[in-house]
């Protein structure tokens, strides 16, 4: 029986605010309060810097990123710097992976769904056997994934989909590490407009494909922990 699980889809929000509910609800997750949520969203400007980040690896200064309208930001998933800014489909699933976790299928599982709402845009997308993770299409990187297990089990983070993104912002730093790869969007891809709005029922139907979940809305009290004038 496909297990019932959230969808929260609350528009644009500042990304101190979704990594402070999104850590809330994987502890929610955790503790067996709340079922499998699914996220998303999209931010204003930030760079999110990985654990495996390097200082190097942030090609602007914090004053001209500041300048530019965006932030800096350290965080706990896997992985080095990306991006995440208007017209990108960002997605976190929080999702309990039981008591045998399996990080690599789980990963392999959301690359799937990415290169399904791609293909289902029009564009082409498929895994890189000399990375890791993430979606390509050719040497230029479509969708970013990092994540992160929360004690092992509960998923965290997500993936960044490039549908209009404004590219140049990927000027300022070494994504995911790679300095000899580059970054593309549905949009340039199709040489018309994609937007968040078109990739994000794809994207919902796909990923409650791939994990066998019934996504429905998810309370209102939980789509409030998304809204700036309720954060203290």
């Amino acid at each position: 029986m496909t297990a019932r699980a959230w969808l929260l889809e609350p528009g644009s929000v500042p990304y101190d605010v979704a990594n402070e509910a999104m850590h809330r609800l994987a502890e929610r997750r955790l503790a067996g309060e709340i079922p499998d949520t699914v996220i998303l969203l999209e931010h204003p400007p930030v760079f999110t810097a990985g654990r495996r980040a390097k200082p190097e690896e942030l090609l602007w200064s914090s004053a001209e990123v500041e300048a530019r309208g965006g932030l800096v930001r350290a965080i706990d998933r896997g992985g080095s710097f990306t991006f995440h800014g208007p017209g990108q489909l960002v997605g976190y699933p929080i999702l309990g992976l039981g008591s045998k976790p399996d990080a690599v299928a789980y990963l392999r599982r959301l690359e799937d769904a990415v290169i399904g709402t791609c293909a289902d845009l029009g564009v082409a997308a498929g895994r890189r056997d000399d990375v890791q993770t993430g979606v390509w299409v050719g040497d230029d990187k479509i969708c970013a994934i990092g994540v992160r297990l929360m004690r092992t089990r509960v998923t965290l983070h997500g993936f960044a989909l490039n549908c209009e993104t404004d590219l140049s912002w990927f000027r300022g730093i070494v994504a995911c590490g790679l300095p000899d790869l580059g970054q593309t969007s549905i949009t340039e891809q199709l040489g018309r407009r994609v937007g968040v709005e078109d990739a994000r029922p794809i994207a919902a139907r796909h990923l409650a494909t791939v994990f066998d979940r019934d996504l429905v809305p998810a309370p209102d009290d939980v789509a409030s922990l998304f809204r700036v004038a309720d954060v203290a």
